[in-house]
């Protein structure tokens, strides 16, 4: 190998290994929101519906950035639309001092709302990135490996977070008790509790952002400068829908996180309910379970698909959370804390294997297509107050389960077209080179 090349793996792989810290801030922050919902349900006396306006609040900002953030790539590349991601992650968690201040539960869903904004560029930027840094052939196991960090993000949030922002508050029974200016301290108090952290999230990322501003960013694969120049607009949003694969990709990930965040962001409530332990309790079932289940499920499944394509995987993993989710419903005890915690395993392939499958090929169209999937994380939303508004109708936060079976439902016939479309492209390959042989 050229003194060159070894020079451009080593700025390759460093690369790599600064976009992956990216998955891991992302994946704290976001998994921070199960602490959230329970530590403002109780500051704010919220119902289990108003509560999830917290994911509303962050997962609205997905469909309203996600295409200026693909514009953005377009006209500036991938560094500086990474930098402006950081800005807006760094400003949207500094803002939760003045939220706390003011004890607005407004206040936070709009901070809740920026940091978003920020997350939203630097997904838009950092997962096609990857898929293109490298041969196309390994792009999926690639992002599965980067996701992995995500996951472990998943597994250590809830776990500090339950020990930094829920440990030492009281409970709703001592705040009923007490009078009602010892009862209003205790909740100023409970909303203080988060400046700390949010104010150390975002120092790290300020520092991030500097290592950033200094890197060079090698090129992302073969033609990236020409995508780049393609034409911006409606009439590229409208070229990248024409693409089968982007348009299932798109409505894949939409139910997926919309699954995703109903099982991580509703457990601690869920586990309270079902197994009758305490918070702290749950937080730690949340990180040691099902965010441990998590970050193996993403390494081991980036493993697996040495013997298995993606989309086969993806439809085993899909079934079988479609069935854990039928025993989160009706069990109770440490079996719907297991089922729970199975999910997540099955889940923790599914994003990156959704985003590159539906990027797959798309050329001219990775840019848009990669804003346009997104901009689907929009489903974290929608789907909350779906599983919100069940567990409020039924008086049974577990048949908000409902919820997550239907997005499994759609996932799993995403895979399965998607394995359609690979054995047709299969077959039209094999006659072709059979027609060549006999001309």
């Amino acid at each position: 190998m050229a003194p060159t090349e070894q020079a451009g793996g080593q700025s390759c792989r460093f690369a790599f290994a600064m976009i992956t810290t990216l998955f891991f801030m992302w994946g704290f922050v976001h998994n921070l929101d199960p602490i959230l919902i329970p530590h403002l349900r109780k500051a704010f006396s919220l119902t289990v519906l108003q509560s999830a306006l917290v994911d509303s609040a962050v997962f609205i900002a997905y469909f309203v950035m996600a295409l200026p953030a693909g514009l953005l790539i377009r006209k500036a590349g991938y560094k500086n639309a990474m930098l402006c991601g950081l800005g807006l992650f760094a400003f949207g968690a500094l803002l939760f001092v003045p939220a706390a201040q003011t004890q607005r539960y407004a206040f936070f869903l709009g901070a809740l709302f920026i940091i978003a904004c920020g997350l939203t560029v630097l997904e838009t930027a950092a997962n096609p990135y990857i898929t293109l840094l490298g041969p196309a052939e390994k792009a999926t196991q690639r992002l599965n490996l980067a996701q992995s960090f995500n996951g472990l993000a998943a597994t250590l949030a809830p776990i500090v977070g339950a020990r930094v922002i829920l440990a030492g508050g009281s409970s709703e029974e001592q705040l009923q008790a007490m009078s009602d200016s010892a009862r209003q301290a205790a909740l100023a108090a409970e909303a203080a509790s988060v400046k700390a952290p949010y104010i150390c999230i975002a120092l790290v990322i300020m520092a991030i952002a500097l290592v950033f501003y200094f890197l060079k960013l090698p090129a992302a694969g073969a033609g990236a400068g020409e995508r780049a120049q393609g034409a911006p607009g409606n009439g590229a949003i409208l070229r990248a829908l024409q693409r089968p694969s982007i348009r299932r990709a798109v409505l894949a990930q939409f139910f997926y996180v919309g699954a995703q965040v109903c099982v991580f962001s509703f457990f601690i409530l869920y586990a309270v309910k079902s197994a009758g332990i305490t918070q702290v309790q749950a937080a730690d079932y949340l990180g040691w379970g099902c965010g441990a289940a998590f970050v193996v499920g993403r390494f081991a499944g980036t493993w697996l698909m040495r013997f298995f394509t993606p989309a086969r995987l993806l439809l085993a993993y899909a079934l079988a959370s479609m069935a854990l989710s039928v025993v989160a419903m009706v069990s109770g005890g440490l079996a719907s804390l297991g089922a729970v915690i199975g999910i997540a395993f099955f889940m923790s392939i599914m994003f990156p294997t959704i985003f590159s499958l539906g990027i797959r090929n798309a050329g001219a169209d990775t840019e848009m297509g990669s804003s346009l999937i997104i901009m689907a994380i929009v489903g974290g939303a929608v789907l909350p107050l779906l599983f919100g508004f069940i567990s409020d109708a039924t008086q049974n936060l577990q048949y908000g389960y409902a919820a997550p079976l239907l997005c499994f439902m759609v996932i799993a016939w995403f895979a399965r077209a998607e394995l359609k479309e690979a054995r047709a492209a299969a077959t039209i390959t094999s006659t072709g080179s059979v027609e060549a042989c006999l001309n």
